[in-house]
């Protein structure tokens, strides 16, 4: 049987390195023309001008935890939560989704494990099943002084959806948490009195004493010799980055400050921001700008973390106001983040690539996203 042949015509397409007024053929799920004018086929379809760029490889997104705890005391069910989380990626042109699900539990929230176990079951039944509009993968996010965690990675390191496994440390007094002062304001407004925080806070610290660094070796220990990506988060100091650095990690995700950015750049590490940083206009917890970083050419790609939207806003933002062209800054959210996946076959649009495609229109200023392909396939 011969491949369906679809042909989009009029299209502004984002290359790499250009932009250029022209036409993408697609066949068998793949790209296979990319070509300046407009199409005179019978049957090629027109985009009216529209931006034709990859599809969104997002490496980390927390949406599926908002799609199983929509509000606080509801949990909804977790097959139908991860199709609405599916469903959202793909029609905010996320066409690759790593999965962000947290191993252990510091006593933020203990719903998270079983966000962990439900996810991974659900993507193993409907991985195969044609069912997905994105394509999903893993992304292992593991809490370092957390008792539980080693136990919960074990049987799931091998998994091949994992693509990447990142390290955490969400104690009070570091990271994300330095400020104390800040991380009892947060716990106040969950509704905690002042003794059990500083009874939490003194508990934390002495769990950290006693299960981080063994943790750490035992989690760099069972993942040696996996093709896996490993990032470090959260990272606020040159000595923090010093020590990933020599232990193999050669990501830092979300760094809370410039200068653990540029400590990362300076030791070859690859590093990711937030798009909802750039949208927001920046850090909705008082970290660093993520446009200071991009500006200061400090930032290779970016990720959803809790706004799948807000990944093609941020490129279009950034090619306005942070410095760069849009090319560049659509590769921020397509080919970079891809090649951190380790997916060779997505993020670019040029021939033999996977037919994954975004149609934009820019309404006054703000990028619309219109139509999604995935392999060539309408899915939004």
């Amino acid at each position: 049987m011969t491949p369906t042949e679809t042909i989009l015509t009029n299209a502004t397409l984002i290359l790499p390195d250009a932009l250029l007024p022209g036409t993408v053929v697609l066949r068998g799920g793949a790209i296979v023309a990319v070509q300046p004018g407009r199409s005179t086929e019978a049957g090629a379809v027109d985009m009216d001008g529209d931006y034709l760029m990859p599809g969104v490889v997002d490496v980390h997104t927390d949406n599926l935890e908002r799609q199983v705890q929509p509000r606080a005391s509801a949990r909804w069910p977790s097959r139908s939560a991860m199709l609405a989380h599916d469903a959202q990626c793909a029609a905010a042109g996320v066409t690759t989704v790593l999965d962000a699900l947290c191993l252990g539990d510091l006593g933020f929230d203990k719903e998270r494990i079983k966000t962990f176990h439900d996810g991974v079951a659900d993507l193993d039944a409907l991985a195969h099943t044609g069912l997905l509009k994105s394509e999903h993968f893993l992304h292992l996010r593991c809490e370092l002084p957390a008792s539980d965690m080693m136990e919960l990675l074990d049987p799931v390191a091998d998994h091949p959806l994992v693509r990447m496994i990142s390290l955490m440390d969400h104690s009070p007094g570091v990271g994300q948490y330095a400020n104390l002062e800040a991380y009892r304001k947060l716990r106040r407004k969950e509704g905690a009195n002042e003794a059990f925080i500083e009874r939490r806070i003194h508990e934390l610290a002495d769990q950290r004493a006693r299960m981080r660094d063994p943790n750490r070796r035992a989690l760099l220990a069972r993942v040696a010799g996996l093709d896996v990506a490993l990032a470090s988060h959260d990272d606020r100091t040159e000595e923090e980055i010093a020590e990933n650095a020599a232990d193999g990690i050669r990501i830092s995700e979300f760094p809370v400050t410039m200068l653990a950015a540029q400590a990362a750049r300076a030791r070859g590490m690859e590093v990711i921001a937030g798009a909802p940083n750039i949208v927001r206009g920046g850090s909705h917890s008082g970290n660093v700008s993520a446009a200071e970083l991009v500006r200061a050419g400090t930032v290779d790609a970016f990720a959803s973390d809790y706004v799948p939207a807000s990944l093609v806003e941020a490129a279009f933002i950034c090619a306005e106001q942070a410095g760069i062209t849009l090319p560049e800054a659509v590769a921020l959210v397509t080919d970079r983040p891809a090649r951190m996946a380790r997916l060779a076959d997505r993020g670019r649009i040029a021939e033999g690539q996977r037919a994954d495609l975004v149609r934009v229109r820019l309404h006054q200023g703000q990028p619309v996203v219109r139509q999604v392909w995935r392999a060539g396939e309408r899915v939004a």
